[in-house]
């Protein structure tokens, strides 16, 4: 319900929309579907080999956008570099067959560990604790042994479970208070797993480690906590095989309040890992403001430019994961926006405020180029008025194909988290010039799909920086070899991008900057 009254709201304002700028409609009509598809078919080519962070394509990438935000003439900010290094480690882990009961199993077949802990686990006993409630962890002692924990959430009359396997908040808060009680290991189970697990068939998809940013200090402490794989059912079966019940059986005692069960058996695994430095980079390009007393705010449009790489899923014909919509769609989308803005500043009608377009890197490893920009700004974010994040914009969405408005809309979220003031200059700048159909269907922090954690503006509303997210969902080629070039609308591509820079264009150029009148309402845990 929320969702519709802000897309009414929409359509009222939209009876009343602001005139036309015509210096903004002169450099917005710059960003077209042709040069999109310049820029996309570069980036998103084979030669770039899928744009893996820490890989030779992201290099590629990283040097093709530099020399892009050079040629349009944006200053190098970081000491005279377009580079922010960005210092990575990568987490080698080694997992051996996890055995439970004589019964072995496969990481990335049956089950999941992506930790980076060491240990070895050699344990008689077995714990079912259920869905994990505060009820069926009390009195629970489970020190030393195999948690086997129920990752769903609790049924409750009249309310619809979410049953897919990401964690959302209140399971972390489970996991966390499990790991307060030192267990050995927990297996989270969750069947739909199964189906996921399929296509890789024991081969990590990334062929690569754990990527984390590198502290400062060398002495950081490892991780000691139990190491959580999740696992499909069959797994569980093999846990519990000793209680003479199955999984579905002991789920379905949970479900009508039975209490926990501790169980004898044997479960047994061995993790070892090895590290290394990785190589990567944020790209920044800066354009200084017009106006003396505004020039030291700074506006950013950011999107990451890496990818998943290569793909090394067993009897895979397609080697490449190109990433043309995630997130070729949105580098492009700034390169075409950084040249709108730079051509109005080449005809002295460049923008008040200063503008940072910033590439990140990471974003797929765990948004680490955008938690190190902001950890590390180059410039203030204290003075930095808004982050207009770009992830996927060139598709039509899962939900939208064959609507009648699928060629034009955009999924918009986060744009009323932080500032009542951003929300209303997007909905003008596009009831004034895109006129596309703003979906805030995921413009909520409680969503399941928890888009709103999962792209780089994130980091920037951690810190009570303003942020709108443009997003066209997900769609069949989602982090798959599908996501080419011959998919893209560019057309749909351009428009959105087009919305991105007249909201960019207003926010550089109004006397005041939007109010932060919610700080911290949308803060949580990716």
């Amino acid at each position: 319900m929320k969702k519709l009254t802000l897309w009414v709201t929409g359509l009222a304002i939209s009876a009343t929309a602001c005139a036309q700028n015509p210096t903004a409609v002169k450099y917005g009509s710059l960003i077209t579907a042709a040069d999109a598809k310049k820029h996309l078919s570069i980036l998103a080519s084979d030669e770039f080999e899928g744009r893996e962070t820490g890989k030779p394509g992201a290099e590629k990438a990283a040097n093709y956008i530099a020399a892009e935000f050079k040629k349009l003439g944006l200053q190098a900010p970081v000491k005279g570099s377009y580079f922010l290094d960005v210092p990575l480690v990568e987490n080698m882990v080694t997992v051996s067959p996890l055995t439970l009961n004589g019964q072995s199993f496969m990481n990335w077949k049956d089950f999941v560990y992506q930790g980076s802990a060491e240990t070895k686990v050699n344990s008689n006993e077995v714990v079912f604790v259920g869905f994990g409630t505060a009820d069926e962890l009390a009195g629970t002692d489970i020190a030393g042994k195999v948690v086997v924990w129920i990752n769903e959430d609790k049924p409750e009359a009249g309310k619809e479970a979410n049953t897919g396997y990401r964690m959302n908040p209140a399971r972390q808060a489970i996991v966390k208070a499990i790991m307060e009680k030192k267990p050995a290991l927990v297996l989270a189970v969750n069947e739909g797993l199964t189906a996921v697990l399929a296509r890789f068939n024991g081969v990590n998809p990334s062929g690569a480690g754990r990527l984390t940013i590198k502290k400062a200090t060398a002495d950081e402490k490892k991780d000691t906590s139990a190491p959580l794989f999740m696992v499909t059912g069959p797994v569980a079966d093999a846990a519990l095989k000793a209680s003479g019940k199955s999984y579905a059986d002991l789920k379905a005692a949970a479900k009508a309040g039975k209490q926990t069960q501790v169980i004898k058996g044997t479960a047994a695994v061995t993790i070892s890992s090895t590290t290394k430095d990785v190589k990567a980079v944020d790209v920044l390009g800066f354009m200084p403001g017009s106006d003396p007393k505004l020039k030291d705010e700074v506006l950013v449009f950011s999107a990451h430019y890496d990818h998943i790489g290569l793909n090394l899923r067993p009897g895979a014909t397609d080697k490449v994961n190109n990433g043309a919509d995630d997130d070729g769609s949105g580098t492009t989308g700034i390169l075409e926006i950084a040249r709108a803005f730079s051509q109005a500043k080449k005809d002295g009608k460049g923008p008040r405020r200063s503008v940072l377009f910033l590439g990140n890197v990471g974003e797929e490893k765990g948004l680490l180029g955008s938690e190190y920009y902001t950890d590390h700004p180059v410039f203030p974010l204290a003075n930095t008025i808004a982050d207009l994040n770009i992830d996927m914009i060139g598709r039509v969405g899962e939900e939208y194909v064959g609507k009648p408005d699928s060629a034009n809309y955009v999924y918009s979220i986060g744009s009323n988290m932080l500032s009542s003031d951003l929300h209303k200059i997007g909905e003008e700048a596009n009831n004034t010039y895109t006129k596309m159909k703003l979906d805030y269907k995921y413009d909520d922090p409680n969503d399941p799909n928890r888009f709103y954690y999962r792209s780089d503006h994130y980091n920037f509303a951690r810190y009570n920086v303003p942020i709108i997210f443009y997003f066209n969902g997900v769609h069949a080629d989602y982090h798959a070899p599908g996501d080419e070039v011959s998919k893209i609308n560019f057309p749909l591509l351009a428009k959105r991008a087009q919305l991105a820079f007249y909201t960019g264009w207003e926010l550089a150029n109004r006397d005041n900057r939007p109010v932060v009148d919610k700080a911290d309402a949308a803060k949580g845990t990716r």
